[in-house]
């Protein structure tokens, strides 16, 4: 079954692409999602005007998208999170995270954008990929930090307080 691409489709193709696919994915899953058109000689004829149309929105969307990289590249997002040995996290920092801290800052971006391979796990720095557009990508600077060692101790010595009394009275009984 040839069909015209209305969206972009991963290991597909592009907007405005005329592919043969199988039939039961046309019909099961491009068709029922509005990703694409059945390929008619009348759906033919507007695949010029898609093309011309989609050009022209993916050049907005590129543009908008280099501007967003503009404004996001000198952003620095820090993350505190408690650690245990050797600098790895209790937790991790995710896409949500980023997303979240990026919506704090002003920055609308979707988490599904955030290209991280793997939740961060340690301290230090990342430079994390921001897929804004097909041909536009931004690295932001993450920085993870470990809680401060002030309050871990605060929080061990508040634990110690509170089990030597319960160890004397386990000690008198």
């Amino acid at each position: 079954m040839e069909v015209i691409l209305k969206e972009d489709v991963v290991h597909l193709g592009q907007r405005g692409d005329v592919v043969k696919v199988a039939d039961g994915y046309g019909r099961n899953y491009l068709l029922p999602r509005k990703l694409a058109l059945q390929a008619t000689l009348a759906n033919k004829a507007v695949i010029e005007q898609m093309k011309s149309a989609a050009a022209r929105r993916s050049a907005t969307e590129k543009a908008l998208a280099e501007a967003l990289v503009a404004k996001l590249e000198p952003v620095v997002l820090e993350f505190t999170r408690k650690t245990g040995e050797n600098g790895h996290l209790f937790g991790s920092v995710t896409s949500v995270d980023i997303a979240a801290a990026l919506e704090a800052k002003g920055f609308e971006v979707d988490r599904r954008k955030i290209q991280l391979d793997e939740p961060l796990k340690s301290v230090g720095e990342a430079s994390v990929a921001i897929k804004l557009h097909r041909e536009v990508t931004a690295h932001l600077k993450v920085k993870v930090l470990a809680e401060a060692a002030e309050e871990v101790a605060v929080e061990a010595a508040a634990e110690v307080a509170v089990a030597e009394p319960v160890a004397e009275v386990a000690a008198a009984e």
